[in-house]
């Protein structure tokens, strides 16, 4: 006869190693895994956008803020793509608006963003899961999470724009039609053509010195997209001798319609004396990082008071975020840009260009449009063959669809409606 008084259940054994796993992870130098951060408070949010998270999208859970929803699934969908130092909330002005034109808005935290996967990544992590090509897999696995087989039009703004561009290069049956907004897209890295008849390898690529060439100048100067791959940028930022929110509010500020040096005109090449004369926070000092950069521009606080298109209850919901993440999951975007090692990726797409409706939005006092010159010139020319306009805001700096929202809501519904299939 079995003792059943010294018999284990199932049940017992398992609560037992769960009682036990702390101490074991305690031990062995682990910590325990943080609970995945819940929606977006709705206060934070107008009435009409809802925060969501969404799971098993490409390998990560993505929160997504989402406006025209319907429960039958029939409206048109519209995707709108952040860029840096962003969040899916930096599309809150223009949601609404397109959803009262019809159209079933999503809005997503990119992979490394705010409650998105991939906040939790360090400097020295693989910067595999940022390639180009694994972001836009993201924004495929997106809309195949809401169970959409068409997406009207895809909308990219800063770092997002080319994210935009290379979801319409790579799948033009999903992506309809593609608005790129603040940094133009020049189109695929070309492959030598014409050449199987050739003895010789060819004069070799001239070596790209604009990165030392603009350390040599008086000032020595470096470019912000070189300085945000180093390992010290995200320190620099989230831990800013200012405070983070102060940071952001200068940057921000210096980028935008307010700060009244930005006056953009046209490069005459990728020369360092030519990106000398873009802004500090384009082409920086050497010995200084983004935060010490933008501190001198730190508006008043009357400036603050009276900044309609960002009040500080707003930028809150940004320095609350990045307190909580820090900044590093964006800057590995940055450091596959400047690294190369993915840049073979894209070759395959070479000779392709964007053939769907497509438009640009910039604001009118935003260098984006310039910072590479003749990168607007070839979008137009080569890279979108159904270009509809190129539109620079009054009013409005880099962050556009912030500063001049009516304005850009106006351009993006009459551009949809006109391609609307």
């Amino acid at each position: 006869m079995t003792d059943m008084s010294h018999t284990l259940t199932r049940r017992q054994v398992l609560e037992a190693l769960a009682l036990l796993t702390p101490a074991v992870a305690g031990r062995a130098g682990a910590q325990p895994a943080a609970a995945p951060p819940a929606p977006l408070d709705p206060s934070v949010l107008p009435p009409g956008i809802r925060s969501r998270l969404v799971s098993n999208v490409n390998g990560i859970r993505m929160h997504v803020l989402e406006s025209g929803f319907d429960a039958a699934g029939r409206r048109p969908l519209v995707l709108l793509v952040h860029g840096f130092p962003e969040l899916a909330y930096s599309w809150r002005k223009v949601m609404l608006p397109l959803a009262a034109a019809g159209y079933h808005v999503i809005a997503p935290d990119l992979r490394g963003y705010g409650r998105s996967g991939g906040t939790d990544v360090t400097f020295d992590d693989d910067l595999g899961p940022w390639r180009t090509l694994n972001e836009v897999t993201d924004m495929v696995a997106l809309v195949s999470a809401f169970g959409s087989r068409s997406v009207s039009a895809v909308v990219g703004h800063d770092f997002g724009s080319p994210v935009a561009a290379w979801c319409a290069v790579s799948r033009p049956d999903l992506f309809r039609s593609v608005v790129l907004m603040s940094a133009p897209f020049a189109g695929p890295p070309a492959l030598p053509f014409d050449t199987a008849g050739r003895t010789d390898a060819g004069p070799p690529a001239a070596a790209d010195t604009i990165y030392d060439d603009l350390a040599k100048l008086t000032p020595p100067r470096k470019h912000y997209q070189r300085y945000y791959s180093t390992r010290e940028a995200n320190d620099n930022m989230l831990h800013a001798p200012q405070g983070l929110h102060s940071f952001l509010r200068a940057y921000y500020h210096m980028k935008s319609a307010d700060w009244k040096q930005n006056q953009p005109f046209p490069l005459k090449a990728r020369t360092a004396e030519e990106w000398a004369r873009l802004p500090r926070y384009y082409v920086m000092d050497l010995d200084k990082g983004m935060a010490q950069t933008v501190a001198p521009e730190m508006p008043s606080a009357a400036a603050i008071a009276a900044c309609k298109w960002l009040p500080e209850e707003e930028l809150r919901v940004y320095s609350a975020e990045y307190a909580r993440t820090g900044f590093q999951g964006g800057l590995q975007s940055y450091r596959v840009g400047t690294s190369g090692r993915f840049a073979s990726d894209l070759l395959i797409f070479s000779g392709r260009s964007i053939d769907q409706p497509s438009m640009f939005i910039a604001g009118k006092s935003d260098w984006g449009a310039y910072q590479n010159p003749g990168a607007l010139e070839r979008m137009q020319k080569n890279a979108c063959t159904q270009m509809t306009g190129v539109n620079f805001v009054e009013g409005a700096g880099h962050w556009v669809q912030q500063e001049q929202p009516e304005r850009v809501s106006e351009l993006l519904i009459a551009f949809l409606q006109r391609n609307r299939s």
